[in-house]
């Protein structure tokens, strides 16, 4: 007895090769412990960047004179604006802003040049999509040093005198969506995105695992039933507890953080139906490949981490750099983030939701297809 209660070196020793074993037996999970933080490293080292630079502008010229050429030239120039296009009508530039093509628009009035030569300070309007008011606000601080940077350099001869005047220019700048550039506009309509990618991916990865795991996964086997009823089946009653949570989420939005609500819910409940429905098949897929429900939890966690960081929920999607932000288009979750802030921020109807619905649709098909492929009609 004293010899079995007194610590024993071989003991331990044995104990610890048996664990070593266990862990080269369960690769995926050892996969895991290396990947995450190596994905980590990466991401947070190449990919986050909260001072985004090169964003898309829509220039509408009323006047073409030297000065509005030299203004647009230093756009060009500049590393915060890049200029992707002119637009010739306020029809044109809202269109820009509601879809997502431009984060700025700038409007040089008809009469600038003159006015400019008068000493009168003349009117430039920059209006910047303030949904998400990270990724503006740097841009929007450097514009008006640009400005003046480059009318100086053009104030010659008998303009020569107006240099080095603190402001030659009127630069009125106009948040659109969110003119006090509050950050709970932006995050809590996300957070509908993130709870629900969180949430639908877990419980339906434990699905197919937890039968197997509990034993009943003969009985399910033994049912007259295919794969597709198998999935559809397992995935209809989360879709009711997803639309629950986004009830709660939706009241605390607008009672609690006052966010408004200005675009139509219907649109919006069938937008959620896509996406639930994507974030479901993929859990339902990780449920078909791993053996237990650690690991269902594992390959969860490895979906969820890239998803929330390069979706554009906490750090500025266009800050990222370019292969980031191919990789971030894989994401149901980076074109939900796009569409519930457009509907509920700016009033987006079908037309400028499309472009980021249908590669929502797309994902719901591959992973179902996958999971198809993947579900076992044996326990072999």
């Amino acid at each position: 007895m004293s010899g079995a209660s007194s610590f024993s070196w071989s003991r331990l020793h044995a104990v610890m090769i048996k664990e070593v074993i266990q862990m080269r037996r369960d690769r995926l999970t050892f996969a895991m412990m290396v990947l995450v933080p190596l994905l980590q490293l990466v991401l947070f080292g190449y990919a986050i960047n909260s001072d985004p630079k090169g964003l898309p502008t829509l220039v509408q010229v009323q006047e073409n004179g030297p000065f509005a050429r030299a203004l647009v030239a230093g756009l060009r120039n500049s590393s915060y604006f890049r200029i992707v296009g002119e637009v010739h009508s306020d029809a044109e530039a809202e269109k820009g802003l509601a879809t997502g093509d431009a984060q700025f628009v700038v409007t040089i009035p008809a009469g600038f040049e003159a006015a400019l030569v008068r000493g009168e300070r003349p009117t430039l309007l920059l209006e910047a999509d303030a949904t998400d008011p990270a990724a503006a606000s740097n841009a929007v601080a450097a514009a008006g040093a640009l400005m003046r940077n480059v009318l100086d350099s053009e104030l010659t001869g008998p303009l020569a005198h107006m240099k080095g005047q603190p402001d030659p220019v009127d630069l009125r700048v106009h948040r659109r969506y969110n003119p006090e550039g509050i950050t709970q506009y932006n995050i809590v309509p996300g957070l509908m995105g993130v709870i629900l990618t969180m949430t639908m991916v877990m419980m339906t990865a434990l699905a197919v695992t937890r039968e197997r795991e509990r034993g009943t996964m003969e009985n399910l086997l033994a049912m007259p039933v295919r794969p597709a009823e198998v999935m559809v089946g397992k995935i209809l009653p989360y879709i009711g507890v997803g639309y629950v949570q986004v009830v709660v989420i939706v009241a605390s939005a607008r009672w609690l953080f006052g966010v408004p609500l200005v675009g139509s819910l219907t649109l919006l409940s069938v937008a959620l139906l896509l996406f639930i429905a994507s974030n479901l098949t993929v859990g339902f897929t990780f449920s078909t490949v791993a053996k237990n429900q650690l690991q269902a939890m594992q390959m969860s966690f490895f979906f969820f981490l890239p998803s929330i960081l390069l979706s554009g929920f906490m750090f500025p999607f266009r800050g990222m750099p370019v292969w980031a932000q191919w990789v971030g288009e894989i994401f149901p979750l980076t074109h939900f983030l796009r569409v519930v802030r457009g509907i509920l921020l700016k009033g987006n109807g079908v037309a400028e939701i499309w472009p980021e619905m249908w590669p929502i649709i797309a994902f719901v098909g591959l992973s179902a297809a996958l999971a198809m492929k993947q579900y076992r009609q044996t326990l072999d």
